[in-house]
């Protein structure tokens, strides 16, 4: 057991880092994360380039449960975590996030 200062502390270290984001304003209650979004962005990206797949549409369940992700680390991915990723790769120009009739999608550059 730690005190509520040493907890407080390694909270601090992990949003520092990246691995922790706040959902409330009070700091009550919070995410952790394995890995930071731009980090699963890597990823996801390695595989679209390693697969020849810029250019390509996919929807947001193709990429964390379709057959082609099955032996890839972001397969099963939470969507909000899936999200942030593409996030962070839309604010490097590699990808845009469009909205299909059936859902959302993902567009890789």
């Amino acid at each position: 057991k730690l005190p509520v200062e040493s907890i407080q502390v390694v909270l601090e270290e992990l949003r520092k880092n990246g691995n922790l984001e706040w959902l409330d304003k009070n700091k009550t209650s919070f995410l952790i994360m394995w890995r930071r979004p731009e980090e699963w962005g890597k990823l996801i990206y390695q595989w679209v380039s390693k697969n020849g797949l810029t250019n390509s549409v996919f929807t947001l369940y193709e990429l964390v449960s379709g057959d082609d992700t099955e032996n890839e680390e972001f397969h099963g991915l939470d969507e909000s975590m899936l999200l942030r990723a593409l996030q962070a790769l839309q604010q490097e120009h590699k990808a845009e996030i469009i909205t299909l009739d059936d859902g959302r999608g993902v567009k890789f550059f």
